[in-house]
């Protein structure tokens, strides 16, 4: 039975690029909803606010149809949202799947967020931010669209040769949402100029999420799972759990696969597998959190990892960017705080700050043409728990470093290639993996990051 189309033209739409068309696109959605019927758009560029999907219906994008983002912000309505971690008000995105279940955007047509106006507006704001002892807020107050939002749904298809590009902020952000399927995306954020935070695909306190045929070139993480920020996180408390990322390449972005810096409400029962990060990338897999988020990674399944000049295959840091991390309001600026700068410098208490990681088995990781094998730190209170390491054929210029780690085993079947052997800090023992790969440096120290300017604690 051939599913009922709506007609977007028959509600006014243009199409032309010029005509702002929020109101026709939307009032075609409404209709498409109410009759669970698919809106399909045809080649054409429809000038747009943010649009609400709803349930039980398609958008279906041809190609040569593309969904070109306003430059006004007052075309994007606050919601309440999440937004790096912390729940506030927030511009919607784009595309916004809000509340809604049984909801499929799909097509080989391109929904482009014209983000530049966006990341001119935060880089202004951090600009007079940085010197008032605020980069940590630069993030939540320069308000930036993101593409595509999955808030509080389920049973949610985005895919089937779509592009994405250009974004405001975040690409496709999937939070508090389940049963959600990304099949068939491209994301394309680094064309004419590089935006901050455009993050590819953010997973965040999400449960039952597939990511497949991915391909990604992005200015920061390009897939992200992430489960809420230090003392708001932890209220909220809702894990990503059960998430399975398959067949995805990764050309551009901070990391190819990263999990963090938002840990508090804690990720479980990962599963990725067959993934090609390129040298556009500075890491392989990266894990990230800071001495305020809590929260605890378990149950991590990565196979088939493969890394072409990729400069460091493996970094675990537990304080990441403290310029960002460590929020505190100077004491001029408390009498006018807002509401979520409050919840961002909320105290935890250290027991609740450490982020406890465990349970990770990382099977056949490939790299050729990196610089640096290992980079790990951690905690002596909370170290990093039994990593299981198979199949790895590794080969880089030094092997880097190790510390703050406990039951780490490595397979017979795990080959380095390292110009230098991995530095170890006191106590810790690398099993399974024969000595000339590692010794112990009794001078290994933690770095200080903070000492680093926040431009480059930024791309660390």
């Amino acid at each position: 039975m051939t599913r009922a189309c709506v007609d977007a033209q028959a509600f006014g739409a243009r199409g032309d690029g010029c005509a702002l068309d929020t109101r026709a696109l939307q009032a075609a959605i409404d209709s498409a909803a109410l009759q669970g019927s698919e809106l399909r758009l045809g080649p054409g560029v429809y000038l747009t606010g943010a649009l609400f999907l709803k349930s039980g219906m398609t958008l279906r994008l041809d190609r040569g149809a593309m969904l070109l983002g306003s430059h006004d912000l007052a075309d994007y309505p606050l919601l309440p949202t999440r937004v790096a971690g912390i729940e506030m008000r927030w511009p919607a995105a784009l595309v916004n799947i809000y509340g809604e279940h049984d909801v499929s955007l799909v097509g080989e047509g391109c929904i482009d967020g014209d983000g530049q106006v966006f990341w001119d507006s935060y880089w202004a704001l951090r600009a007079l931010y940085e010197p008032r002892g605020l980069r940590w807020a630069s993030d939540y107050d320069a308000q930036r669209p993101r593409l595509v939002q999955v808030f509080e749904s389920a049973r949610v298809r985005i895919g089937e040769g779509l592009l994405l590009r250009r974004s405001g902020f975040w690409t496709l952000h999937l939070c508090y949402s389940e049963d959600v399927v990304v099949d068939g995306v491209t994301i394309r954020n680094n064309e004419e100029a590089r935006g901050p935070s455009t993050d590819g695909i953010d997973v965040d306190s999400s449960r039952r999420v597939q990511i497949r045929r991915a391909d990604i070139a992005v200015n920061d993480d390009a897939l992200c799972l992430k489960a809420g920020r230090d003392a708001d996180g932890l209220r909220v408390a809702r894990p990503s759990e059960d998430i399975t990322i398959s067949d995805c390449i990764i050309r551009e972005g901070a990391a190819g696969l990263t999990f963090g810096s938002e840990t508090s409400g804690g990720l479980r029962r990962i599963h990725a597998q067959r993934i090609e990060v390129l040298g556009g990338v500075p890491v392989g897999v990266l894990f990230k959190s800071a001495p305020t988020r809590g929260g605890r990674i378990e149950d991590l399944q990565l196979s088939q990892i493969t890394l072409r000049d990729v400069p460091t295959a493996l970094r675990v840091t537990m304080n990441w960017n403290p310029g960002y991390s460590r929020a505190h309001i100077p004491d001029a600026e408390l009498p006018h705080a807002p509401r979520h700068w409050r919840a961002l410098t909320a105290p935890v208490p250290p027991g609740l700050g450490r982020t406890e990681v465990g349970g990770v088995r990382i099977a056949q990781l490939h790299a050729r043409g990196a610089q640096v094998a290992f980079e790990v730190d951690a905690y002596a209170e909370a170290p990093l728990r039994d990593f299981h390491f198979s199949g790895l054929d590794l080969q880089a210029r030094c092997g880097g470093h190790v510390q703050d780690v406990r039951g780490w085993r490595f397979g017979a079947d795990c080959r380095l290639q390292t110009g230098t052997p991995i530095a170890v800090g006191a106590g810790v023992e690398l099993a399974g993996l024969d000595t000339r790969h590692w010794h112990e440096d009794p001078a290994l120290r933690r770095r200080d990051v903070s000492a680093l300017s926040m431009a480059e604690q930024d791309v660390l």
